[in-house]
């Protein structure tokens, strides 16, 4: 499993912080409107009881009989959340409310607020402490008032909280969109593609990054090109030798006075071909992996590909080979060489690795290049090892193993792909390799 990316990460942990610092502020706020609405209902509490108690003293002084307990009626229903009781200094009580139950209300010598029995009691005296009130309020009361505040501050939160979550998710997407264009521009370098990665577009914490990546792009150019001179330079500086060789071999086998002496020449003289062919092909591919394959002009690829096959007629294969051109010009604005390198090392590879039969070519219109020959089918693991370099296919023909290798590097270069397939498409043999010669016009700030 995968680790995480940095953006569900920092979402998630920015979502939980948002989360908790929500309910953190609710809940104080909760705490705070608490303690304020239990000053105000002490308030409310004591104010009451105070009026109250002028009442109670003006009936108590203007009884006809003293002692007396009496009731005060409810003028209507309604929820009573204060009920109370009016005692003497003994204790007796001269006045209730209409639903007050004396058993709720302890006595107590001293006036001011406590809780007791689930009630808060204030209590306060008059007439030099011979008229004695006490309240209460249901603290039950003051809880479902609480209870609605907290909910009143909760419902909000499951509408601002998701909201919050969701806007940190979009917030980080649209904050590390940068990030998502480095990728991109860091995806399409490769061993053929090192240009620098423009920083224009980037934000300033992603350019030191940008110019990192570009001095190591950079180093990484100038070591790929020191090594495909290399070995451009070494195969070329081999040319002259083996050509020098090659003659002094043929004339030794002119020369020669004893069978084993030439057939040990012409051994001699099959090596050396074997490294002239080697050599032109490793400076084929260095042609491929650092030269310029997309040209300004569109060159006509039919009049390309009719030299290309009317040389190889005149080899030792001639005659083998069928062509199918359109006949109206197709243009393509890759470079005649990489087509001629294409065109040659496809040709020669059906030619090598055929079963001698006859190697068909085939320009379509819109520029897809196929060549294909006749040859036992090549099972789909080793025919996906083709292009490495140095790999052959299971014929005994010999050969270098670039071939392919540098068609397939090409094709890259030009933006294309090289397709193989064996066995070929609706037979049971064969092999088929094709590439389009047309491909879409790249970007110019990415074009090699």
């Amino acid at each position: 499993m995968s680790p995480p990316s940095i953006r569900l990460r920092s979402a998630i942990a920015l979502s939980v912080i948002v989360t908790l610092l929500w309910l953190a502020t609710a809940a104080l706020t909760a705490r705070l409107l608490s303690d304020e609405l239990d000053e105000v209902f002490d308030s409310a509490l004591q104010e009451t009881g105070q009026r109250i108690l002028q009442l109670a003293v003006v009936d108590i002084l203007n009884r006809e009989e003293q002692g007396i307990t009496r009731r005060v009626t409810g003028l209507a229903a309604h929820d009573e959340h204060f009920t109370y009781v009016v005692r003497d200094p003994t204790g007796a009580i001269l006045l209730t409310s209409h639903r007050a139950d004396p058993l709720d209300f302890p006595v107590v010598a001293t006036s001011g607020f406590f809780n007791a029995g689930g009630h808060r009691f204030y209590q306060d005296a008059a007439v030099r402490g011979t008229v004695i009130l006490t309240i209460a309020e249901p603290l039950s009361h003051r809880r479902e008032v609480g209870v609605e505040m907290a909910l009143s501050l909760a419902l909000p939160l499951l509408v601002m909280v998701p909201l919050s979550i969701l806007a940190i998710f979009y917030g980080l997407g649209f904050g590390l969109r940068p990030l998502d264009r480095l990728r991109r521009h860091l995806s399409r370098r490769g061993a053929t593609e090192l240009s620098p990665i423009p920083d224009d577009d980037l934000p300033t914490e992603l350019r030191p990054i940008a110019a990192t990546v570009n001095d190591l792009l950079a180093r990484l150019d100038k070591a790929f090109a020191a090594e495909r001179g290399f070995a451009a330079h070494a195969a070329h500086e081999l040319r002259t030798p083996l050509a020098g060789a090659l003659a002094q071999v043929r004339r030794l086998r002119l020369s020669a006075d004893t069978p084993e002496t030439r057939r040990r020449a012409d051994d001699l003289e099959q090596t050396l071909k074997r490294l002239t062919r080697l050599s032109e092909r490793l400076m084929q591919l260095a042609r491929a992996e650092g030269a310029r394959l997309v040209t300004d002009t569109p060159t006509d690829l039919t009049g390309l590909l009719r030299l290309v096959t009317k040389d190889v007629d005149h080899g030792p294969d001639s005659g083998r080979l069928r062509i199918s051109l359109p006949p109206a010009p197709v243009l393509s604005t890759v470079d005649p060489d990489a087509v001629a390198i294409v065109a040659r090392n496809l040709i020669e590879n059906a030619l090598r690795h055929g079963d001698g039969g006859t190697v068909h070519l085939r320009l379509d219109p819109d520029g897809l290049l196929s060549v294909e020959n006749d040859s036992p089918a090549i099972p789909p693991q080793q025919l996906s090892h083709l292009t490495d370099r140095f790999v052959r296919g299971p014929s005994t023909a010999e050969g270098s193993g670039l071939g392919l290798a540098i068609v397939q590097t090409i094709a890259g270069r030009i933006g294309t792909r090289l397709v193989l397939q064996s066995p070929r498409p609706g037979q049971t043999g064969g092999f088929r390799a094709a590439l389009s010669l047309c491909p879409a016009p790249p970007n110019p700030r990415h074009a090699p």
